[in-house]
């Protein structure tokens, strides 16, 4: 083992010990890895795996985690926001690198509507006068303040607005909050409110606020979450000083991404003109503005109200109250521009099927320096390419055309990946294999979220690349930490399985326009859970930062190029793509058992509270001097049929068994596929989870098309399974949810007969 536990700490020590220890004892337990048979690639017969393993080791043994750090010192060098000569450097230098390696490089140029501050303004006028700084910080031995600072602090695609009115705190601004307010009579129509960056999505804190009837909203950096009660903050450690500032996008995401103006099309030309007024759906409803926690503890700390619960209170020195006399005037104008966005695309030409295209994509733009967000993803994907680039040099070339993407404007919006998946979106949904992602690297464990038809690829590379520190594989230290902190269901999964489960995706990078705009089969990748980091989408972020916190040494950027480098091989060269669709089958009876669990725990919470509202109103009839709140409205839960559902999940689950028994015999049987039945074979494969994202899209929301996984509306970031389902069940709209309920169980039919259709034709070969 290469790790070092005595100069651990001795919570980490322990942790590290036995996580070593269970890394040992899960090895002889854990399902035999596809790589410990020579014939058991996905679809390589045996002889084209042998190749194939050389292949792999030979890239993975030339990646140089040099290479890493003196691209990411260069690019973070300066600033390279959207729009700016930094980004343009940094778009140029990027295709610099990728034209030596021997890609096919150009620039694809798109336009999209942006702001940038012009006026910001927060000053308290009652009970006592105090004006915000919402300047950039500096602070000794801080790098970045003897540097160039472009983007003072703001939130881009804030409304423009100036008002007065009194504050309310409101928590992290989040639907749960405002039921706490409810409780405690407090409204805030005609407020200000005052929410901590956190549990959401940044954009869903004013879009709520302003359903809510606020008219304005401040988001703030809590020492608690990210500052100084974690530990010490930066240069002498990895978390934010008082004084930092979250930069960050409030577009309405969970309704649609990329380009305000164009919404699904590709913004290839610059608008004669345009107003607001057209993209009024998508941007804040209400002006917002980011502080700092040095800003924030003046106007938090005049607040004379009731104080708030315990689970409301962050870490400044302060009683966290619901609101008082505080007084507040906001602010905001901005420039809105159109910009041009700089979308790298460099191509390695398949020798032999040239129109089937493998994708991988990682921002190059960013807030500021931006060495962690984004470009520590970003060399990562360049050493890779890099190291596939020098295996062309041999005069191999891959099967498949191999398409690598540095975006632009993914920190606004995922402006330039969805501007150029619009743009390319017919080609793209009859070529594209699959799309793989990265946006941020660290330390740590291995993190890969995605389709599940892509599952068992994942499961079997992360029973190869190795953790560069403990030495074990990457599978193996995921177990530890899933017997150490996991649930009772996945401990269960684990032992009966050895099976790495991927996560499915949510909100949060350049995989949305691609799985859940276009249903392409989609991957993100990253190490992440041991490096401590405040400075997210700050000034902070810079060289010096992530050189000492967030990946010293990069030995995991290395990691997740040789994992990217993997996967993008195996698709790009096996004769039968290696897809499996055990994983969604499985995947799916479990998102079906959280629905019915949720209608369940709702009926029940249903009947207590009904009993409630009885025993109120006996008490009102028989005791009207009670002094009791008007009670609420009786509501019932109905019984709910999933069967469409559940019905068409267990089709799934006999088509997946069937397609898996298909393959296996095919590989027995020794024979090969026709060519043309092969690519027909391959198409059907790649396409098949089209099926489950259909041109109508999600109710209320058509730009999101996949029914399996979305950003929920009001959580953003976190993911919803069976999303329209699910929504409407916590919605109380009973009636739609019986409606998609059929509607999803028609979808995974047609998903079941893409598959079938694979199967049979695996099966007729093997005859």
């Amino acid at each position: 083992m290469l790790v070092n536990v005595k100069q651990q700490s001795p919570t980490r020590r322990a942790f590290l010990l036995r996580a070593l220890t269970l890394g040992l004892l899960l090895t002889p337990v854990i399902a035999v890895s596809v790589e410990d048979d020579e014939t058991g690639f996905i679809g390589f017969a045996a002889g084209a795996s042998r190749t194939q393993r050389a292949l792999e080791e030979s890239f993975a043994s030339s990646l140089d985690a040099g290479n890493l750090r003196l691209w990411l010192k260069r690019m973070s060098s300066r600033p390279h926001h959207t729009g700016s000569p930094g980004g343009a450097e940094v778009a140029d230098f990027i295709v610099e690198k990728f034209r030596s390696w021997g890609f096919d490089t150009k620039i694809e140029t798109f336009y999209a509507l942006m702001s940038t501050p012009k006026e910001s303004v927060v000053e308290m006028l009652s009970p006592c006068k105090y004006q915000a700084s919402i300047a950039n910080p500096e602070t000794p031995g801080d790098v970045s303040a003897e540097t160039e600072v472009s983007l003072p602090p703001y939130n881009v695609y804030s409304r423009d607005g100036d008002v007065t009115a009194k504050a309310v705190y409101v928590n992290y601004g989040v639907p749960e909050d405002y039921e706490v307010l409810a409780r405690h009579g407090i409204d805030v129509k005609g407020k200000i409110i005052i929410a901590r960056y956190g549990k959401s999505w940044r954009g869903i804190k004013p879009r709520l606020a302003g359903e809510k009837g606020a008219v304005g909203a401040i988001l703030f950096s809590d020492p608690l979450n990210v500052g100084y009660h974690r530990g010490d903050v930066y240069p002498a450690g990895p978390f934010l000083p008082e004084q930092g500032y979250q930069r960050g996008s409030v577009m309405d995401l969970p309704r649609r991404a990329g380009d305000p103006l164009t919404p699904g099309v590709g913004a290839i030309n610059p608008p004669d003109s345009f107003t607001l007024e057209e993209v009024s759906e998508i941007i804040s409803p209400i002006p917002v503005l980011p502080l700092s926690a040095r800003d924030i503890q003046p106007i938090l700390a005049a607040m004379d109200g009731p104080a708030v619960p315990p689970e409301w209170r962050g870490a400044l020195p302060l009683t966290y109250r619901f609101e008082g006399t505080v007084e507040l005037h906001l602010k905001v104008r901005q420039n809105w521009e159109i910009v041009p966005l700089l979308n790298v695309v460099a191509r390695l030409e398949g020798e032999t099927w040239p129109d089937e295209w493998v994708l991988r994509g990682n921002n190059h733009d960013a807030w500021n320096y931006g060495a962690q967000v984004a470009l520590s993803g970003l060399v990562t994907l360049m050493e890779e390419a890099r190291g596939i680039g020098n295996l062309t040099k041999t005069g191999w070339r891959p099967k498949r055309t191999l398409i690598y993407l540095a975006w632009d404007g993914e920190e606004q919006g995922l402006l330039g990946s969805t501007e150029w998946a619009e743009m390319h979106a017919q080609e793209l949904q009859q070529k594209a294999v699959a799309y793989v992602n990265s946006g941020v690297t660290t330390q740590g464990f291995m993190n890969a979220g995605g389709s599940h038809s892509l599952e068992t690829l994942v499961d079997g590379l992360t029973k190869v690349v190795r953790d560069p520190k403990l030495g074990a594989t990457v599978y193996e230290r995921v177990a530890a930490r899933i017997e150490v902190e996991g649930d009772a269901q996945q401990r269960t999964d684990l032992a009966s399985t050895g099976r790495y489960r991927l996560t499915p995706l949510g909100l949060g990078s350049d995989y949305t326009p691609f799985l859940h705009h276009l249903g392409i089969p989609s991957l993100d990748i990253a190490f992440d859970g041991e490096a401590d980091n405040g400075v997210y989408h700050s000034s902070f972020d810079n060289f010096d930062f992530y050189d000492r916190f967030g990946d010293p040494g990069y030995e995991y950027g290395v990691k997740l190029a040789e994992f990217g480098g993997r996967v993008m091989l195996r698709l790009a060269n096996a004769d039968i793509l290696p897809f499996e669709f055990s994983g969604m089958a499985y995947a799916l009876s479990q998102y079906v058992g959280e629905l019915q669990q949720l209608t369940h725990q709702m009926r029940s919470d249903t009947q207590q509270h009904n009993l409630f509202i009885e025993k109120q109103v006996y008490q009102l009839l028989y005791d009207p001097k009670n002094n009791l709140v008007t009670p609420a409205p009786q509501f019932e839960v109905p019984q709910i049929d999933f069967e469409p559902i559940k019905h068409a999940v267990a089709s799934l689950s006999l088509s997946a068994e069937r397609f898996l028994a298909a393959r296996t015999t095919l590989e027995a049987s020794g024979n090969m596929i026709d060519p043309r039945e092969n690519e027909r074979l391959n198409a059907i494969l790649a396409r098949a989870e089209q099926a489950l994202a259909p041109q109508h899209g999600l109710p209320g929301r058509p730009w999101y098309r996949h029914h399996v996984y979305a950003p929920g509306y009001y959580t953003g970031y976190s993911v919803k399974t069976l999303p329209s389902v699910r929504e409407a069940i916590e919605l109380k709209n009973w009636q739609e949810v019986r409606k998609e309920i059929i509607n999803v169980g028609n979808l995974i039919e047609k998903y079941v007969v893409e598959i079938n259709k694979a199967s049979l034709i695996l099966e007729q070969a093997a005859m």
